[in-house]
C-alpha cells in the first residue's frame, strides 16, 4: 500500500514531523477535501526507514526542492512551472495529488525555506539510501533544464544539494551529463550519447561494459526503487530511465558486433 492510499485512508499516525512534516501538514490542511484526510502526528510504530514515510519523505522533497531549485536564479520561469506540472501529470497524480505536489512547490519557493533542513531530514528518512538519492537528483536535474538553460546557480545548488546528501559530486557531474546527452538529442540516439547515458567510457572491454550496464540497470529497477521508498505513482519514471537504458546498451552492443 502506497502512502498516499494510507493518507486517504486517513490513517496519518506514520506522518513524520520535522520540516517535512509541517510542510506535509500545510498542504494537506489547504488542499484535501473535507473528510478525506485527518492530518496526524507522529507514531512510534513507523519510524525512518519504513516504506510508507520514506515515500511521504521523498515525495515531499522532491517537490519542495524543485521549487527551490527553480527560484535560486532569481525568478520562477513558466517554463519551469510547467515543467513541475508536467512531471505530476506524467506520474499520472490524482486531482488531490496534484494539488498537494504544487502546494509544495510553492513553499520551495518561498524565502523562508530552510534547504539544509529538508535535506537532512530526507537523508535521515531515507537510510541514505543511494538509489534513492540518486533518483532524486535525476529529478532535480530535469528541473533544472526546464527553461532550457543550465546556469552556473543552477549547477551550483545541484552540487550544494548533492554535498549535502553526500552524494559523490563525480557522480552528480555523471548524471547530468547523461542528462544534457538525452534532453538536447532531436534525432535517432547515437553511439557516443549511448556511452554517455551508460556513463562508462569507450575503452571499456565488452566484459567491463556489461558489468557497468548491469551495475546500471540495478541502480534503476523500478520495483526495487519502489521497495526501498520510491512513491508507487514515480514507478514510471524509473520504468522509463530503464528503457533509456536498455536502449542505449543495445546501440552500444550493435556498434561492437557483441552477442
Amino acid at each position: 500500500m502506497s502512502w498516499w492510499t494510507t493518507v486517504l485512508g486517513g490513517a496519518l499516525g506514520f506522518m513524520i514531523g520535522g520540516p517535512l512534516g509541517a510542510m506535509l501538514g500545510v498542504a494537506f490542511a489547504g488542499n484535501l477535501s473535507k473528510g478525506k484526510s485527518n492530518f496526524g502526528g507522529f507514531a512510534k510504530d513507523y519510524r525512518p526507514g519504513d516504506q510508507q514515510r520514506v515515500q511521504a519523505a521523498f515525495f515531499s522533497s522532491v517537490f519542495s526542492v524543485m521549487g527551490y531549485i527553480a527560484k535560486v536564479d532569481g525568478k520562477v520561469s513558466k517554463s519551469e512551472i510547467l515543467l513541475a506540472q508536467q512531471v505530476m501529470q506524467h506520474m499520472q497524480l490524482s486531482d488531490d495529488m496534484q494539488k498537494v505536489a504544487k502546494d509544495l512547490f510553492n513553499q520551495g519557493k518561498h524565502k523562508d525555506f530552510n534547504l539544509d533542513e529538508v535535506l537532512e531530514q530526507f537523508r535521515t528518512e531515507s537510510h541514505r539510501r543511494t538509489h534513492l538519492v540518486r533518483m532524486f537528483l535525476e529529478i532535480q536535474i530535469q528541473a533544472t533544464y526546464a527553461d532550457g538553460v543550465f546556469d552556473d546557480k543552477e549547477h551550483d545548488a545541484l552540487k550544494y544539494i548533492a554535498q549535502k546528501l553526500h552524494f559523490p559530486i563525480h557522480e552528480l557531474e555523471n548524471l547530468i551529463q547523461q542528462f544534457s546527452a538525452t534532453s538536447n538529442n532531436t534525432n535517432k540516439l547515437t553511439v557516443n550519447e549511448a556511452y554517455v547515458i551508460l556513463g562508462v567510457d569507450k575503452s571499456l572491454t565488452d566484459k567491463e561494459l556489461k558489468r557497468a550496464y548491469r551495475r546500471l540497470l540495478a541502480q534503476h529497477h523500478p520495483d526495487k526503487l519502489v521497495g526501498k521508498g520510491l512513491p508507487e505513482e514515480m514507478k514510471k519514471m524509473a520504468n522509463e530511465k530503464t528503457q533509456e537504458i536498455i536502449g542505449a546498451y543495445e546501440l552500444i552492443k550493435k556498434h561492437r558486433g557483441m552477442r
